[in-house]
């Protein structure tokens, strides 16, 4: 299994990435918050083959995260302009945004989910591979479901052997388990933090004074 461990300065690493993800494959990541496993949205047997390695339940949607902003629109209808998505407070950045869905994401990704989860991780290794993509990657936590999140490789080491690929960052800067803020903006003019996740006090105040969105709160 070394074979399969490389580190993020590794020279061809994004080739590597897209041949095997092209290929069907499930490979861990470093990202801005913690570490992930991550496939194509086209590939319906690698996405399967995330909830497998996790054990997550398949009724939980997965987050996609693209390498710009242009892809944002592309794979979502967001309630922000562009302006508003572009200032670099919000993307890149360890934050999820939430909005509707469009049509161009496959029928089996996220079925009878409205809504799309879409994250340009603050990474410039997963910015690269993105772009290199062009099309959306498919990213969760790289744990077992409901275990604790992960900052360095080890501590998902169990699960290496079902992995294509494990890209080695160390200990990620973070050294944060919370992961990413999750927002949904999906209905416009509002907000509603469903994580509060790194960053969320400053996301949180973005959104209420450059964006002037209400907040929603919690329903009981």
């Amino acid at each position: 299994m070394t074979n399969n461990i490389v580190s993020v300065g590794e020279p061809d690493l994004i080739d590597r990435c897209i041949t095997i993800l092209q290929n069907n494959g499930v490979i861990a990541v470093p990202t801005d918050t913690i570490y992930g496993f991550a496939a194509l949205v086209s590939s319906e047997q690698a996405v399967r083959r995330i909830y497998e390695i996790k054990g997550r339940s398949f009724t939980k949607p997965l987050a996609i995260a693209v390498g710009d902003i242009d892809d944002v629109l592309t794979w979502s209808r967001p309630t922000l302009t562009r302006e508003q998505l572009s200032t670099g407070d919000l993307l890149p950045g360890p934050v999820t945004l939430m909005f509707e869905r469009q049509a161009s994401l496959p029928s089996y990704f996220n079925p009878n989910v409205s809504n799309v989860a879409i994250r340009i991780p603050d990474c410039q290794f997963i910015i690269d591979l993105a772009r290199r993509l062009k099309q959306p990657i498919a990213l969760t936590s790289a744990n077992y479901s409901n275990d604790p999140s992960s900052i360095s490789i080890e501590e998902f080491q169990l699960l290496w052997p079902q992995l294509d690929l494990v890209v080695d960052a160390g200990v990620l800067a973070s050294n944060d388990r919370r992961g990413s803020t999750i927002v949904d903006l999906s209905q416009k003019n509002y907000f509603h933090v469903q994580r509060h996740g790194i960053d969320c006090e400053r996301i949180v105040r973005y959104l209420k004074d450059h964006c002037h969105l209400q907040e929603q709160p919690d329903v009981l």
